[in-house]
Parts: C-alpha cells; sequence; structure tokens
C-alpha cells in the first residue's frame, strides 16, 4: 500500500501484497467506465420506476440521462445514497467526454459536490468507489487540489479498492505536491504492471513525470535515463518538447554542455523556435565568455516571447 506521506515513504512490496494490479494500466486521459453495473442490478429490485431508469440509463451509458433523473429525484431524497452516487459517477463520466475545459470542470465540480455529500451518509464513508473517484475527480482539477487527490485516493487504496490506475493518479498527485520519493515509487510501480502486461503503449506522461521527481530528488542520471525513454516513446510533440528542454538543463548538471546545446537546438528545430531553449542557449555562450552570440540567443528568446522575463532581464 501507498503509505502515508512520512519518513518511511513509499512500501512497494507491501502494496504488491493487495493485488491491486490486476490488469492493463489505463492512459491517463482515457480512463474508462466506473464498473457500478453490479450495484445497480443489485439495487434495482428494491427501486421504483424512476430509479429502475436511472439504471437503465447508467447501463446504456446514458449519462446526461443518468445525471437529469436522479437531479429530478434528488430533489425528493436529498440525501438518497443510491441517487448521489448515481448523478457523481455519471457526472464524472460526463467530464472525461467534454472537448471543452470549462465544460470538464462543470461537471468535474458537480461529481465533487455530490459525492462528498454522499459520503455524509450512512453507506457513503464505508465505500471505497467514492474515495476513489473522488481522488481522480481531484486530481482533474488541477495541480492546487493535488492533495485531495493524494488525500482520497490513499483511502480508496487503503480500503483495498482495485483500480489499476492508482498507481498512476497517485503517482502524478504527489509529484504535484512534490512528494517526490513517493511519486517515483507509485509511477515506477505502474511502469513494472505495464510491462508485466505486456503493455506498449506506456504513458509518456507518467515518464516525464518520473523523470521531473527525480530532478527533485537530485537524481539527474535516473532522471536523464526517463527523459530519453519519454521522447523516444512520446506521440505528444508538446510532451516531446517539454522533455528535450529537461533533457537539456539535465545534460549541464551533469556537466555535458555538447548534450545541452543539441538537446536545446533540437527544441527549436522541431518547433520553429523556443523561447526557453534559446534562452538556455545564450546561458551556455555566456559562460562560456562569449557575450556577443549569448545576446543573440537572448535577443531571438524575446522574438519568439516578447514577456520572456529571463531573458529580458539579460538583455538589460
Amino acid at each position: 500500500m501507498f503509505k502515508k506521506r512520512s519518513g518511511m515513504g513509499f512500501s512497494k512490496s507491501s502494496y504488491k501484497q493487495q493485488s491491486l494490479l490486476k490488469a492493463v494500466i489505463i492512459v491517463i486521459l482515457a480512463a474508462g467506465a466506473l464498473s457500478l453495473s453490479v450495484f445497480f442490478v443489485i439495487r434495482q429490485s428494491r427501486l421504483g420506476t424512476n430509479t429502475r431508469e436511472i439504471v437503465q440509463f447508467w447501463e446504456n451509458g446514458m449519462y446526461d440521462e443518468t445525471c437529469r433523473l436522479a437531479a429530478l429525484e434528488l430533489e425528493k431524497k436529498p440525501m438518497d445514497f443510491f441517487l448521489l452516487t448515481a448523478y457523481g459517477f455519471s457526472s464524472y463520466q460526463l467530464a472525461l467526454a467534454q472537448i471543452n475545459n470549462h465544460d470538464t470542470q462543470t461537471h468535474i465540480d458537480a461529481c465533487i459536490r455530490v459525492l462528498r455529500k454522499a459520503l455524509l451518509t450512512r453507506n457513503g464513508a464505508k465505500d471505497a468507489r467514492i474515495w476513489y473517484v473522488l481522488g481522480k475527480a481531484y486530481y482533474f482539477k488541477g495541480p492546487y487540489y493535488a492533495d485531495l487527490a493524494v488525500k482520497y485516493l490513499e483511502e480508496a487504496q487503503r480500503m483495498h479498492y482495485e483500480a489499476s490506475d492508482i498507481p498512476e493518479y497517485l503517482g502524478l498527485a504527489y509529484a504535484a505536491i512534490q512528494d517526490y520519493r513517493n511519486s517515483v515509487a507509485a509511477l515506477s510501480l505502474s511502469l513494472d504492471a505495464a510491462a508485466s502486461a505486456a503493455d506498449t503503449a506506456v504513458s509518456d506522461l507518467r515518464l516525464l513525470t518520473i523523470a521531473q521527481s527525480y530532478l527533485g530528488l537530485g537524481e539527474h542520471a535516473l532522471a536523464r535515463a526517463y527523459l530519453i525513454q519519454c521522447i523516444e516513446n512520446s506521440r505528444d510533440e508538446d510532451v516531446a518538447l517539454k522533455a528535450r528542454l529537461l533533457l537539456g538543463s539535465t545534460y549541464l548538471a551533469l556537466g555535458d554542455t555538447d548534450g545541452a546545446v543539441s538537446q536545446f537546438n533540437m527544441v527549436n528545430e522541431i518547433s520553429g523556435g523556443n523561447a526557453d531553449a534559446y534562452y538556455q542557449l545564450g546561458e551556455i555562450y555566456a559562460a562560456s565568455g562569449d557575450a556577443v552570440r549569448a545576446r543573440a540567443e537572448w535577443r531571438k528568446a524575446v522574438g519568439v516571447n516578447p514577456s520572456h522575463v529571463p531573458s529580458r532581464a539579460r538583455l538589460n
């Protein structure tokens, strides 16, 4: 189990004992449907007509209709556990389906609001699914909510909830709160599970976050290895460019100036010009005593991004 953040850190062996990793790791932004069908079927025999419709809507993936009807029923029974979970889980599913971030956040907020209320019911606090979905919902709220993502996912894990993507979400959330040791441990465990499941589509975001966590720990050689793997595996140009920028800085930390220059030049070649890459090249030339080339690179950085503060400060 992932331990609460303490001096003890993360225990890999104890986590494995819980057998949470029984399936292929799901790529972070392509989470599948929640496995709640059995729960709804069990309850169906005791439900009225409207609630049976809610079950049918859910089973058919009609999450908007599930929310609509559950909301109507909640006006009559505002603390009904079944209705709250139906509304909350469907809101989460709707959030994943949105293209516009504003719409995503609207559904995420609804999910959090309703499931927090569900926790107050007699059955709510004992239902690990609620903690699990709340943890992922808070992750999608953004980095400022990463501590809450960790809180709810750790609780779901403590309750032995079996979901193969918990290590990945936890690892990313740990990194966001700068708990780098737990981040590395969790994400490395998810990579091990992916390898044992013959998952060839390793998440580039996972690799990038492991590298960033190692950088946070000052482990530059390990960070370099993961950054190279991220670049080789990534199908997302933005992620690959970010990895190359970090790899350039990592080469500098390791004393490999030529490697750094090569990465920054490649970033500029691929992107058509990147302010951070130009700035770093300027710093390299300045360190070597070539002030003319240094200022030329900083001017390029300002040309790409007129508000690039470090470059403007160097030019002034």
